[in-house]
């Protein structure tokens, strides 16, 4: 009976230390088996696990975490009932020697037993027993004190496993010393000395821990301090963000009142114009109604002198009604084209705050009938617009961008203008003048032109007097010939710069030199000059009488037009950075039709503005 109660205490404390988890040493606390088949808390796993993977504390094997959840690994359901069952029947006393033992009310961490209250009464009154650590048992169910068990040998149930042998990293009994562990390669120490070595380096673990922990810690508060400082720069910047959008708010309000305020003024006029034209329609169609009723309406036939009178007059004002002409559908469609050419230009641009531009459009965008040939342009005498090419002739177009003839088909053109009477002056590639009728018939006149080695490249134009301005790169000066030809009747200098492009204008000349342009007397002294850097400028001179600029952004394809006076003073703009094609030469022409819309030449294309 004693044999099978020892074995009982055995099996007892086999069962006590297997429901005991590895890591936190404690019993097991919904249990959970990894693939390598060793169980641990769910808690101390939770503690373990990776991102995807579990390293297992023994053997050192990895376990794939199932949704990185490790509630979802496998419990050990038969380790989990066995605790359950433990904690359903209380510990009993291990020390009476009667086989009806008592429970236990307390455990003896010296002794490595449970006591039931008679044997502890009964320990307690021995002397070399009253210093040892007595835990009651309300204090281990509860958790707040851990038992240090001493453990039996498996060999030899009697004997504790008072040693420890540091290669074989196990616990063994003495007698298990002396018959295993004596060789060479063993060191044996007592188990209390191991459990001293190793609680100093649990010990050690722990001050290293809390320092690196106040190392961390201290870093966590850095980075604290960091995001305070994020966070107080994004405070300040959301602040400010809010602040400039309020401002562009502000702006982009007044820049929409302003762009209204410019589409209005385009088109109110237009419109009163329109309005006008309807008034004095609808006013003829009223009173034509009126006098024909008053006419028609009649039942009975005048006869005396005076009713014969009306009639008469009532009649005659009904055949003047007759013989006024039909509607002129070109004044009104003329004047919607006005306003029809406003039109609004959103602000594509990514690195400005701005709505867009009220713009010109073109009425028509016409390619030239032969590609890069452009080098002249010029109103005709019968408001039509004559281009003429470095291939051969000059192209004609009407206002409304139709090309309708070619002319001097055969003739290199490098500049072309027109008398008042019709004749057609031309320059030509080997700078020769030619005067043609206005049918372009070839005229035997002679002019003494410079050839192109002593002038260089020419240009011409023709004042109100008929005189024939001729100008010359090279030679830096223009020559003043009458329509008869022969030699030049003056000569006016450019003094320092080369006359690239001239127009005549009252009394002056407008001359222009790449971003330059210069209004000089007949004498050739400048009277007032234009610069627009890092353009090109193109000049002609407007219906009114006023000077119309083109600024050319040649890079990036834009082309703003503007109003000047005489002084060369600006007074408006009329098309403001028009993206066009780009060509490939910089050439261009700046010219308005007598009907009011102005046209814009490059090498390879015409333009048509309203």
């Amino acid at each position: 009976m004693y044999i099978v109660s020892i074995m009982a205490d055995a099996l007892k404390n086999v069962i006590s230390q297997s429901t005991e988890c590895p890591v936190c040493l404690s019993t097991f606390t919904d249990p959970k088996i990894l693939s390598c088949s060793h169980t641990f808390c769910k808690t101390c796993l939770d503690n373990l696990r990776g991102n995807y993977q579990i390293r297992c504390p023994v053997c050192r094997a990895l376990t794939e975490v199932p949704n990185q959840d490790v509630s979802k690994l496998p419990a050990n359901l038969a380790l989990k009932n066995l605790i359950e069952d433990m904690k359903c029947h209380p510990q009993i006393c291990t020390s009476c020697k009667s086989d009806d033992k008592s429970s236990a009310a307390v455990y003896c961490q010296d002794c490595g037993k449970y006591l039931c209250t008679t044997c502890l009464n009964t320990h307690s009154q021995w002397g070399d027993f009253i210093d040892h650590e007595v835990i009651a048992m309300s204090e281990i169910s509860s958790g707040k004190v851990t038992v240090r068990r001493y453990r039996k040998c498996r060999k030899h149930p009697k004997e504790d496993e008072e040693c420890f042998c540091s290669n074989c990293r196990r616990f063994t009994c003495f007698r298990c010393v002396v018959m295993a562990h004596t060789g060479e390669g063993h060191q044996v120490m007592e188990a209390a000395a191991y459990e001293n070595i190793h609680r100093e380096s649990i010990e050690d673990i722990k001050s290293k821990v809390d320092e690196k922990q106040v190392c961390f810690q201290k870093y966590l508060d850095f980075i604290d301090e960091q995001m305070k400082l994020v966070g107080s720069t994004k405070k300040g910047c959301i602040a400010d963000i809010n602040n400039a959008y309020d401002d562009a708010v502000r702006q982009m309000t007044e820049r929409r009142d302003i762009l209204i305020g410019e589409v209005t003024e385009k088109t109110e006029g237009v419109e009163k114009e329109l309005e006008e034209m309807k008034t004095s329609a609808q006013k003829y169609i009223n009173q034509l109604t009126t006098v024909a009723d008053m006419v028609t309406n009649r039942t009975k036939i005048p006869f005396d002198m005076d009713t014969l009178a009306a009639h008469d007059t009532l009649c005659e004002e009904i055949r003047e009604a007759f013989d006024q002409e039909d509607p002129d559908y070109e004044k009104p469609r003329k004047s919607s084209k006005k306003g029809k050419s406003v039109g609004f230009e959103r602000h594509v641009r990514k690195d400005e705050l701005e709505l867009g531009k009220i713009v010109n459009m073109v009425a028509k965008d016409v390619a030239l009938p032969t590609k890069d040939s452009m080098n002249a342009m010029v109103s005709t005498p019968d408001g039509r617009m004559a281009v003429g090419g470095r291939t051969g002739g000059i192209n004609i177009f009407s206002s409304d961008g139709e090309f309708q003839q070619t002319v001097l088909k055969d003739v290199k053109i490098y500049d072309v203008a027109f008398l008042s009477d019709g004749r057609c002056i031309v320059i030509d590639y080997a700078n020769d003048i030619t005067l043609y009728t206005p049918e372009y018939v070839k005229l035997n006149v002679m002019f003494e032109s410079l050839g192109k080695d002593e002038g260089g490249i020419p240009n011409l134009t023709v004042g109100g007097d008929d005189l024939i301005y001729v100008s010359y790169r090279k030679a830096q000066k223009i020559l003043v010939f009458s329509a008869e030809g022969g030699q030049a009747v003056r000569e006016i200098p450019c003094n320092g710069y080369e006359p690239r492009q001239i127009t005549s204008y009252d009394d002056s000349l407008l001359i222009v030199t790449g971003n330059t342009l210069r209004l000089i007397d007949n004498e050739g002294v400048v009277q007032h000059t234009l610069t627009k850097p890092g353009s090109y400028i193109y000049a002609a001179v407007s219906q009114g009488n006023l000077i119309l600029v083109a600024t050319v952004k040649h890079e990036e394809g834009l082309v703003s037009i503007d109003e000047y006076t005489n002084e060369l003073t600006p007074i408006r703009n009329l098309v403001n950075e028009y993206k066009i094609e780009k060509p490939e030469r910089k050439w261009y022409y700046l010219q308005q039709y007598r009907s009011g819309e102005i046209a814009f030449c490059t090498p390879d294309r015409l333009y048509i503005f309203y």
